[in-house]
């Protein structure tokens, strides 16, 4: 007999980049639908850091560090904001956000030094290009790729959709 929930929270897969404009754009969507669904909706972040942002890579690792530390969204919305200053200044960066959010900036450095982290965004690059992820963000829910590297424009809407016709069916 297992113990675990017979039937999972609906799953909301944000494939992303911390360097990516686009990504920062689309924050406000993702607080929207944090919002709106809450417990009932499991909102994972994935990685799929682009080749021409030279910190994306980076970043990523940041980020599984900061989720290490217990405050992954935060840490990402902070630098997902200086997605510029990122871009010019690297990872003194992602320390620094460590430092102002109060999680273990020496840790941080020290993960970014060791790479502990690298696997899990290698991972999550391949299992995206694997789906067919081109660019950032794309939502993948209920089996369905939403891709808003192109176009943002209602896409809020359409996961909105999918994720409470997901929830309905599961109570």
């Amino acid at each position: 007999m297992s113990h675990t929930d017979p039937s999972p929270r609906p799953v909301l897969d944000v494939w992303c980049e911390l360097q990516c404009p686009d990504c920062r754009t689309a924050l406000g969507d993702v607080r929207a639908l944090r919002d709106r669904f809450q417990d009932t909706l499991d909102i994972r972040l994935r990685h799929f850091p682009l080749e021409r942002h030279r910190h994306a890579h980076a970043a990523a690792q940041a980020a599984e560090e900061a989720i290490a530390q217990g405050r992954g969204w935060p840490f990402v919305e902070a630098v997902l904001e200086r997605t510029e200053e990122l871009g010019t200044r690297g990872e003194p960066v992602l320390v620094e956000v460590a430092r102002e959010l109060g999680l273990d900036a020496e840790e941080m450095d020290t993960a970014l030094v060791d790479g502990r982290h690298i696997l899990i965004v290698d991972a999550d690059q391949a299992e995206g290009r694997a789906i067919g992820v081109t660019g950032t963000p794309t939502y993948v829910i209920g089996g369905e790729r939403l891709d808003g590297g192109k176009s943002q424009e209602g896409l809020r809407e359409r996961v909105e959709e999918i994720a409470a016709r997901l929830v309905a069916e599961r109570s």
